[in-house]
């Protein structure tokens, strides 16, 4: 079977093809972008005009990326995308001017306490960047975000004017914008920091892995390793996927990367089209969630929690573990339940020459693991081991760049930043406002009225909550407001672990990924494998069902995040590995050694649904908000299962000594 995987998958939907008198200008400031960092990172003040200060240099930053905005998104969706028009060139120079303003004046808006006190010619520029930055955000983010953004960035100005529970001390005008643009809680807060300090070394580092065959490797490896097994090429989306999507952090990505021949493969095996597509955005959306990198939303997680990034990859181990197994045991279960089975081993790529032809990339990734876990580096490490990767590049012979790639790498990285940078910034000016009016701080009281104080209760309006807003905003959007608002509310009125709350939060704004309306992974997966997008987002819910309450498990005992004694979280997580496999096996009618659950039609959904009752008897913690122990859920869960289990064999043993006796 020969393996072509696209090299060149555009990673920002709806961008302008620029002309050529412009066409080089993103992957330059891309280049300057990655300069300045390395400069800031290392301290070598070779470039110390703008990054001896570090206000002057997150100023810098968006002064270099927000501009592009507006030359690479055009204003509205039905816009010529071969041309730029006059009013975004003129829109990209005020941008330029006015973010240029701030680079300027940096240091005396950090010595003078201009975000308390400006000067009346900083407020009108305050005003400019706050508008640029709204459109912007529209731009690179869609009308929902940049909505809500706007709604809350002006609801400092009328504060005293809102009901009871959301009424707050107002802002005038001056005071608002000058707040918003010049202090580090608004624009220049936690979100846009991160980015600066620790995302961009991550996202080149996920460009270049594309750019040089990662995505064609980890692909390659997965069918030389699953291809030929039961139900193989499904498996393969599973291991290409979850290992692309750890390093590459972008769910659509993901999917237009491993998918385009994962897809296709899998149609080959019998798998029909919606379930092939199911399985490939179920894949990908795992693949964000699971260690090393986790996509930006982590490493802003991390400046929330005040903890090194590794300790958030470590937390996500075992969740991520957990996902990765629920959906891998029910693709066995269905490919075993229709007899369907893998490819021929002769048309496979060889495990030998995938390897030969690719080791770097896993001594690339070992070397990442390596300086994130034990030398705790998390800011250089992508970029030692982005510069390991180009090097070994060039000395190999299979994937060597020339000007054109190199270009293209650029380019592409600079689609990322400035999408990112635009979002991230609107974002910035929703947390100002809250932070402006002291909003933050008594919604989690109000939060927790609404709950009456039932812990349960507040879990499950926080997990609406991060799904509703993950359909309208973007992931890492939903997981910002949602740290600021409902965080407070589960750590401090609930008593609930830090880590354990934001992971949780975390997990359920990437449901909206697969789970219809919206579902933008599951779409993604039905276009390349030409299926109905809403039968392709159904069956992705289904799939990725584990998902749902995998947050619920380690919210309610942090062990399972390793936030607990090593004897309290073996327990709990072979508590919970018992619990996902029954739970996965019973969705999909197939048990193993018992076999087919589905045998007798009257008989199977009593069965099946006995065995998801006892599955999650079994996983779910006992203790704490849960009212019963460990050890009563697991008597239930067996009192549940077993009737089940025997039924299943007997139905099944009954079945084979029918066929005996008809052959005899």
């Amino acid at each position: 079977m020969k393996l072509n995987v696209p090299e060149k998958v555009e990673q920002v939907s709806g961008v302008r093809q620029l002309p050529s008198a412009w066409k080089y200008l993103p992957a330059l400031c891309a280049l300057i972008l990655t300069l300045l960092t390395l400069d800031y990172l290392f301290n070598t003040k070779l470039l110390g005009a703008v990054t001896k200060l570090e206000t002057q240099f997150y100023y810098t930053v968006v002064a270099i990326m927000l501009p592009l905005v507006y030359l690479l998104w055009p204003a509205w969706g039905g816009a010529a995308r071969n041309r730029i028009p006059w009013y975004d060139i003129l829109l990209f120079l005020v941008a330029l001017t006015v973010c240029g303003f701030f680079v300027y004046y940096a240091e005396d808006i950090l010595d003078r306490g201009w975000s308390f006190g400006a000067p009346q010619f900083a407020v009108y520029w305050s005003v400019a960047l706050w508008v640029v930055v709204l459109e912007a955000c529209r731009r690179a983010g869609g009308w929902p975000i940049a909505l809500i953004v706007g709604l809350f960035s002006i609801y400092p100005l009328v504060a005293d004017k809102m009901p009871g529970p959301i009424q707050a001390f107002p802002s005038t005008l001056e005071e608002a914008a000058a707040y918003h643009a010049m202090s580090q809680e608004s624009i220049m807060g936690v979100p846009l920091r991160a980015f600066a300090s620790l995302v961009i070394g991550f996202l080149l580092f996920g460009v270049a892995l594309q750019k040089t065959g990662g995505g064609k490797f980890f692909i390659n490896l997965a069918f030389s390793l699953l291809g030929h097994v039961r139900g193989g090429p499904a498996k393969v989306s599973i291991f290409s996927s979850g290992l692309m999507g750890s390093m590459s952090g972008s769910v659509i990505t993901n999917v237009l990367t491993t998918g385009v021949l994962s897809i296709p493969a899998m149609r080959r095996v019998g798998f029909s089209k919606s379930y092939a597509g199911g399985v490939e955005a179920c894949a990908s959306t795992g693949g964000v969630l699971m260690p090393p990198v986790m996509g930006a939303t982590a490493f802003i997680m991390a400046m929330f929690l005040d903890v090194p990034y590794t300790q958030i990859a470590l937390a996500a181990a075992i969740p991520s573990i957990l996902y990765f197994l629920g959906l891998f045991i029910q693709i066995d279960s269905y490919a075993a339940r229709f007899n369907l089975k893998g490819l021929p081993v002769a048309e496979l790529p060889s495990f030998k020459q995938t390897l030969k032809e690719g080791w770097y990339f896993v001594f690339v990734f070992v070397l990442l693991i390596y300086m994130l876990i034990y030398l705790q580096r998390e800011a250089v490490a992508p970029f030692y081991a982005t510069a390991l990767l180009l090097v070994i590049n060039q000395v190999l012979p299979y994937q060597r760049w020339g000007w054109n790639e190199v270009l293209d790498f650029f380019n592409s990285a600079a689609k990322l930043f400035a999408e990112l940078i635009a979002i991230l910034a609107g974002v910035g000016l929703l947390v100002g406002a809250l932070s402006m009016t002291g909003l933050s701080g008594t919604i989690a009281n109000d939060l927790i009225w609404l709950a009456g104080g039932n812990t349960l209760v507040l879990l499950l309006m926080g997990a609406m909550t991060s799904f509703i807003l993950g359909i309208g905003m973007t992931v890492t959007a939903a997981y910002i407001f949602l740290a600021v608002a409902l965080a407070p509310a589960l750590i401090q009125g609930a008593g609930m672990n830090p880590m354990a709350v934001h992971l949780f939060i975390l997990y359920w704004g990437m449901l909206s990924f697969i789970t219809p309306p919206v579902a933008l992974g599951a779409f993604a997966a039905a276009t390349v494998a030409g299926a109905k997008p809403m039968e392709t987002g159904l069956q992705a819910m289904r799939l990725g069902s584990i998902i749902y309450f995998i947050p619920f498990l380690f919210v309610l005992n942090p062990a399972l995040i390793l936030q607990g004694s090593a004897t309290e979280g073996l327990v709990v997580f072979t508590q919970a590995v018992f619990g996902v496999w029954i739970i996965a096996s019973a969705l999909q009618g197939y048990l193993l050694v018992i076999g087919n659950l589905c045998t007798n039609r009257a008989l199977q959904w009593p069965i099946r649904g006995m065995l998801v009752v006892a599955g999650m008897t079994v996983a779910v913690p006992g203790g704490g908000p849960v009212p019963l122990s460990n050890m009563e859920l697991s008597i239930l869960g067996l009192v549940m299962g077993i009737p089940a289990v025997v039924l299943a064999w007997w139905i099944n043993r009954n079945q084979a000594s029918r066929k005996v006796q008809n052959q005899a």
